[in-house]
């Protein structure tokens, strides 16, 4: 990740320098999204986030747009404000509808599962939170994206194992985390081995 931080800095440097306003948001944002993953969130790199998402949209950009709203949805799950995830990434997946952009999709649902996840407020929250994981699983399942898949087979069967259905959750997620043979050391699939230990 510091590698991504200083590629994304260097980003900003030249988006800044030439003018171009297009690196010069994916650049913020993707520093922004670097910083959270290595040393948490906060309101400032939420802050610079929303900056970068305002500067890719002032210049009328459309594409990436659902990804980058994604990425800041998971900035605010991390705060714990499920609620204004939540209201993102309904954001997003009314921009995938309008252009079609979806490759970022199956993830998208998954966040918005964690996202229902958090709202306890909700009082079909676990089924409408299920309901987000399975569309995950299908639309990635469609797509061949098996790094999706990956992820929202993760999340279920987290919920899964919250509801105490530990054997359902070992026998949707192992055979998923059992196609990857490289990048085993990655966060995603590190995380992925501790719940399938959890469920063993």
């Amino acid at each position: 990740m510091n590698t991504l931080i200083t590629r994304s800095e260097e980003l900003v440097a030249l988006g800044a320098e030439q003018g171009f306003p297009h690196f010069l948001a994916s650049g913020t944002l993707f520093r922004s999204w670097a910083r959270v993953a290595t040393s948490g969130v906060t309101e400032e790199i939420i802050g610079d986030m929303r900056r970068g998402l305002a500067m890719k949209q002032a210049t009328g950009a459309e594409i990436k747009v659902p990804y980058f709203l994604g990425l800041l949805s998971e900035a605010h799950l991390k705060a714990k404000e499920g609620g204004e995830a939540l209201r993102l990434v309904k954001v997003a997946l009314e921009r995938v509808n309008q252009t079609a952009e979806r490759w970022f999709e199956a993830e998208l649902h998954r966040l918005r599962g964690e996202a229902l996840r958090q709202s306890l407020e909700l009082d079909d929250t676990e089924a409408s939170a299920e309901a987000s994981f399975w569309r995950a699983l299908a639309v990635a399942r469609d797509q061949g994206a098996r790094l999706w898949e990956l992820r929202a087979a993760t999340s279920l069967a987290s919920l899964w194992r919250d509801q105490g259905k530990r054997t359902e959750a070992r026998d949707l997620l192992a055979p998923v985390y059992g196609w990857f043979t490289e990048g085993l050391d990655t966060p995603i699939l590190q995380d992925t081995k501790v719940l399938l230990d959890q469920l063993a």
